[in-house]
């Protein structure tokens, strides 16, 4: 891939938008491109984490697109730096851009697992999966220093309630111990996150996730460990990686998945200039090609945010992608299905004197 010379490597965006919240317009170019292009380094490039105090941590989930009820998210902010990630359009709700500052200004919420521990032992709180995280990655980097997420796995076990997982990140290996119990009474199903198999592209589509073969490996070992892993193929990008789907799910399946799920990309809000400048520095030579074809997925637009639509784009390339799935999975997943989640023994465990039993 031809880039740049003044091309931030380690990271996704290349820019910061404006946050369309605040009366200060940033400068959207927040480093200096001709020091860069010497070889300045800059530490404005360092990941800052700033603590946040929330009252409570589940969301419930509005969407009809998403298949469980409740969300949680310790993080908010993703060093990952997946230049395509929806998500990134919260981060102006706290003040920040959508672009850089996503990356690098990482909001913490260190009291998640006291929280939902006051939710789950709650009389009227009634057993439903929750989706951990559905947001920002729960594996991102800055679980190795906080640890937030393997302490609310510890409460989900100590409630023996059902959680969902999705990470892009090895990292969720470390608690393997916890997601074996959880995963032995039926609690838990772990969604590992592989947009591509071509390493090159990963290390500027998703600049700090695990490499391909890190997250085959873990689906693998996860797999081994009987912990049901789904993969998760999202987004499809026409033009990047649409022709890679027969290969996906047979290394999907190769390495023990369940089940394989996709979306198509979408680009809304603060996303399409962010991608947009992205793609025009990663791959100059495609970039027309590649924004055109995400516009023949949605109406003519880069977005989409209705409801039905906005996963799973329309026209004749999304209808292809969905076919070459269904295909795929036919030959490759026959017979596979990931177990429902255990919603009984919850009742059992809210109360300290049942638990003694």
């Amino acid at each position: 891939m031809e880039t740049k010379d003044t091309f931030l490597r380690g990271r996704g965006a290349q820019i910061n938008p404006p946050s369309p919240y605040e009366k200060i317009v940033r400068d959207q170019e927040p480093l200096d491109r001709a020091l860069m292009a010497d070889g300045w380094e800059e530490d404005k490039l360092k990941t800052e984490y700033l603590d946040t105090h929330p009252k409570t941590i589940l969301n419930r989930v509005e969407s009809p697109d998403i298949p469980m009820e409740w969300s949680m998210n310790p993080y908010q902010g993703c060093e990952h730096g997946c230049i395509y990630c929806y998500a990134r359009n919260t981060h102006p709700y706290w003040g920040y851009s959508a672009g850089l500052d996503f990356e690098r200004k990482i909001l913490v919420k260190r009291n998640a697992a006291q929280l939902l521990e006051t939710e789950l032992k709650k009389k009227s709180w009634k057993a439903a999966p929750i989706m951990f995280a559905g947001n920002t990655d729960v594996y991102q980097p800055a679980e190795r220093k906080f640890g937030i997420t393997r302490a609310c796995l510890e409460v989900f076990w100590k409630y023996r309630h059902p959680v969902g997982l999705i990470t892009k990140n090895s990292l969720v290996l470390r608690d393997i111990d916890i997601l074996e119990k959880l995963a032995s009474e039926g609690l838990t199903g772990v969604a590992i996150s592989i947009t591509t198999l071509q390493e090159e592209l990963r290390q500027f589509l998703e600049p700090r996730t695990a490499t391909v073969q890190q997250r085959l490996k873990t689906v693998e070992a996860l797999a081994n460990a009987g912990i049901p892993v789904f993969v998760m193929v999202a987004p499809i990008i026409p033009g990047l990686n649409d022709h890679e789907v027969f290969a996906l799910v047979k290394a999907a399946a190769d390495h023990g998945a369940l089940g394989v799920g996709h979306s198509m990309v979408r680009l809304n809000g603060d996303v399409a200039v962010i991608f947009e400048d992205w793609i025009r520095k990663t791959m100059p030579d495609r970039a027309d090609r590649v924004l055109n074809r995400i516009r023949d997925t949605h109406g003519g637009n880069l977005h989409e945010k209705r409801f039905g639509n906005r996963m799973r784009g329309e026209g004749n390339i999304a209808a292809i992608v969905h076919e070459q799935f269904r295909i795929a999975k036919e030959k490759y997943m026959k017979g596979r299905k990931m177990p429902a989640y255990n919603l009984d023994l919850h009742e059992q465990f809210k109360s300290p004197q049942l638990r003694l039993f």
